[in-house]
Protein backbone atom coordinates (compact mmCIF):
# COMPACT_ATOMS: atom_id res chain seq x y z
CA UNK A 1 0.00 0.00 0.00
CA UNK A 2 1.03 3.79 -0.86
CA UNK A 3 1.42 6.11 2.11
CA UNK A 4 -1.91 7.71 0.96
CA UNK A 5 -3.65 4.60 1.30
CA UNK A 6 -1.83 3.75 4.86
CA UNK A 7 -2.96 6.67 6.02
CA UNK A 8 -6.97 6.71 4.70
CA UNK A 9 -6.55 3.24 6.44
CA UNK A 10 -6.12 5.10 9.96
CA UNK A 11 -8.36 7.97 9.16
CA UNK A 12 -11.10 5.52 8.22
CA UNK A 13 -9.94 3.45 11.58
CA UNK A 14 -11.15 6.67 13.82
CA UNK A 15 -14.15 7.16 12.02
CA UNK A 16 -15.57 3.57 12.05
CA UNK A 17 -14.37 4.32 15.99
CA UNK A 18 -16.67 7.41 16.28
CA UNK A 19 -19.51 5.80 14.63
CA UNK A 20 -19.56 2.80 16.85
CA UNK A 21 -18.98 0.44 14.11
CA UNK A 22 -16.35 -1.79 15.87
CA UNK A 23 -16.88 -5.14 14.18
CA UNK A 24 -15.38 -2.70 11.29
CA UNK A 25 -12.13 -4.22 13.15
CA UNK A 26 -12.06 -7.35 11.73
CA UNK A 27 -11.52 -5.64 7.97
CA UNK A 28 -8.97 -3.10 9.86
CA UNK A 29 -6.92 -4.73 11.97
CA UNK A 30 -4.83 -7.79 12.00
CA UNK A 31 -6.21 -10.62 14.20
CA UNK A 32 -2.66 -10.51 15.77
CA UNK A 33 -2.47 -7.15 15.72
CA UNK A 34 0.62 -5.86 18.91
CA UNK A 35 -0.56 -2.65 21.35
CA UNK A 36 2.83 -2.06 22.69
CA UNK A 37 1.10 0.68 25.01
CA UNK A 38 -2.11 -0.76 26.19
CA UNK A 39 -4.27 0.61 28.27
CA UNK A 40 -3.83 -0.80 32.01
CA UNK A 41 -6.87 -2.19 31.90
CA UNK A 42 -6.91 -6.11 33.55
CA UNK A 43 -8.32 -9.12 32.16
CA UNK A 44 -7.89 -7.77 27.94
CA UNK A 45 -7.34 -10.13 25.52
CA UNK A 46 -4.77 -10.25 23.19
CA UNK A 47 -4.44 -8.77 19.58
CA UNK A 48 -7.46 -7.30 18.04
CA UNK A 49 -9.63 -8.72 20.18
CA UNK A 50 -7.98 -6.84 23.27
CA UNK A 51 -8.79 -3.55 20.77
CA UNK A 52 -12.22 -4.49 20.20
CA UNK A 53 -12.54 -5.08 24.31
CA UNK A 54 -10.98 -1.16 25.09
CA UNK A 55 -12.54 0.24 22.47
CA UNK A 56 -16.55 -1.31 23.91
CA UNK A 57 -14.59 -0.38 27.38
CA UNK A 58 -14.68 3.58 26.25
CA UNK A 59 -17.69 3.64 24.48
CA UNK A 60 -19.71 2.90 26.99
CA UNK A 61 -17.62 5.25 29.21
CA UNK A 62 -17.74 7.81 27.06
CA UNK A 63 -20.79 7.33 24.52
CA UNK A 64 -20.86 9.67 21.09
CA UNK A 65 -16.68 10.22 22.09
CA UNK A 66 -14.90 11.46 18.81
CA UNK A 67 -11.32 11.94 17.45
CA UNK A 68 -9.99 14.88 15.54
CA UNK A 69 -6.81 13.87 13.28
CA UNK A 70 -4.62 16.84 14.06
CA UNK A 71 -1.94 15.77 11.62
CA UNK A 72 -0.40 12.81 9.96
CA UNK A 73 3.07 11.12 8.64
CA UNK A 74 3.60 8.67 6.91
CA UNK A 75 6.77 6.60 5.78
CA UNK A 76 7.07 3.79 4.53
CA UNK A 77 4.75 0.82 6.18
CA UNK A 78 4.09 3.55 9.45
CA UNK A 79 2.03 6.27 9.70
CA UNK A 80 1.98 8.60 12.70
CA UNK A 81 -1.17 10.36 13.71
CA UNK A 82 -1.25 13.16 16.40
CA UNK A 83 -4.97 13.29 17.74
CA UNK A 84 -7.41 14.91 20.19
CA UNK A 85 -10.23 12.45 21.69
CA UNK A 86 -13.08 14.08 23.30
CA UNK A 87 -16.38 12.91 25.01
CA UNK A 88 -18.02 12.58 27.85
CA UNK A 89 -17.37 10.59 31.11
CA UNK A 90 -21.31 9.19 31.39
CA UNK A 91 -20.09 5.56 32.09
CA UNK A 92 -17.80 3.49 34.72
CA UNK A 93 -14.01 2.95 34.14
CA UNK A 94 -12.11 0.29 35.62
CA UNK A 95 -11.95 1.88 39.04
CA UNK A 96 -13.60 5.49 38.37
CA UNK A 97 -17.21 6.15 38.64
CA UNK A 98 -18.94 8.06 35.83
CA UNK A 99 -18.68 11.92 36.85
CA UNK A 100 -20.63 13.43 34.04
CA UNK A 101 -17.23 15.38 33.07
CA UNK A 102 -16.32 16.55 29.58
CA UNK A 103 -12.91 14.83 28.84
CA UNK A 104 -10.27 15.68 25.88
CA UNK A 105 -6.93 13.70 25.76
CA UNK A 106 -4.19 14.15 23.29
CA UNK A 107 -1.96 10.98 22.02
CA UNK A 108 0.16 10.54 19.38
CA UNK A 109 0.20 7.35 17.80
CA UNK A 110 2.36 5.24 15.65
CA UNK A 111 0.50 2.53 13.59
CA UNK A 112 2.73 -0.01 11.56
CA UNK A 113 0.02 -1.69 8.56
CA UNK A 114 0.83 -4.82 6.83
CA UNK A 115 -1.27 -6.74 3.90
CA UNK A 116 -3.72 -3.95 4.50
CA UNK A 117 -4.28 -4.38 7.97
CA UNK A 118 -3.19 -2.49 11.80
CA UNK A 119 -0.45 -4.71 12.58
CA UNK A 120 1.47 -2.86 15.36
CA UNK A 121 0.86 0.48 17.53
CA UNK A 122 2.65 2.23 19.93
CA UNK A 123 1.19 5.46 21.57
CA UNK A 124 1.89 8.66 24.09
CA UNK A 125 -1.31 9.29 25.61
CA UNK A 126 -1.77 12.32 28.14
CA UNK A 127 -2.89 10.17 30.95
CA UNK A 128 -2.01 12.13 33.50
CA UNK A 129 -4.30 15.12 32.21
CA UNK A 130 -7.12 12.54 31.57
CA UNK A 131 -6.91 11.29 35.09
CA UNK A 132 -7.42 15.08 36.24
CA UNK A 133 -10.16 16.11 34.41
CA UNK A 134 -11.86 12.64 36.23
CA UNK A 135 -10.54 14.18 39.49
CA UNK A 136 -8.58 10.82 39.99
CA UNK A 137 -6.07 12.93 40.40
CA UNK A 138 -5.81 16.06 42.20
CA UNK A 139 -4.66 19.44 39.86
CA UNK A 140 -2.48 21.81 41.15
CA UNK A 141 -3.84 24.50 43.43
CA UNK A 142 -6.87 22.06 43.52
CA UNK A 143 -8.53 18.90 44.59
CA UNK A 144 -9.18 15.79 43.12
CA UNK A 145 -12.86 14.57 43.37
Amino acid sequence: MSTEENKRLIRRFYREIDEGDVEAMADLVAESYQDHSPPAFPGLAPGREGLKQVFHLFSEAAPGGTHTIEDQVAEGDKVVTRLTARGVHEGDLPGIPATGRPVTMTATVIHRIENGKLAEKWSDRDLFGFLQQLGAIPTPGGTSG
